[in-house]
């Protein structure tokens, strides 16, 4: 499934399938993610690769998260139901998110790596360098983290 476009095609089959299956809420949910990802191939003109497929699903839901969070704030229990569901749906598309642990030692092994490289140990202030080591190591292991969680995570680290 790497070829530029499987993602969009996948997501077509599933939902031929579940509109065989009469699941009207796996239906509108997987035509939100067809619609997200042409959007982004016709902003794009051309076919997305698979890790521009996967960063167009992650945005998606990143923004039902927010929407989670305003919707609680609302008394709205109705529609944090909903997000949730479009988010599990969402995720079956990605790679396996990693638990805190894994990601905590993951961070532990980039900060340990920037030292190395910097000479020093890294503080607050290169907050930003810390999060671009994390970030290029998540990639390289071919998995994903929720971003509030690293930066939590790395703030952690470096005032440690």
């Amino acid at each position: 499934m790497s070829e530029p476009g499987a993602l969009e095609a996948l997501i077509s089959q599933q939902i031929v399938t579940a509109m065989k299956a009469h699941d009207a809420e796996r239906t509108g949910t997987l035509r939100l993610i067809k619609a997200a990802l042409k959007n982004k191939s016709i902003d794009k003109r051309a076919p997305l690769t698979q890790a521009e497929g996967e960063q167009a699903l992650a945005s998606m839901i990143k923004q039902r998260r927010d929407s989670i969070d305003q919707f609680t704030k609302g008394n709205r229990p109705d529609l944090v139901a909903r997000e949730q569901a479009e988010i599990v749906i969402i995720e079956e598309f990605l790679p396996k998110a990693l638990d805190e642990t894994a990601l905590a030692t993951l961070v532990s092994e980039s900060l340990a790596e920037l030292e190395a490289s910097l000479g020093h140990k890294p503080t607050q202030k290169d907050m930003g360098p810390s999060m671009k080591a994390v970030q290029a190591k998540l990639q390289a292991a071919g998995v994903r983290a929720d971003g509030r969680l690293v930066s939590e995570l790395v703030k952690k680290h470096l005032a440690g």
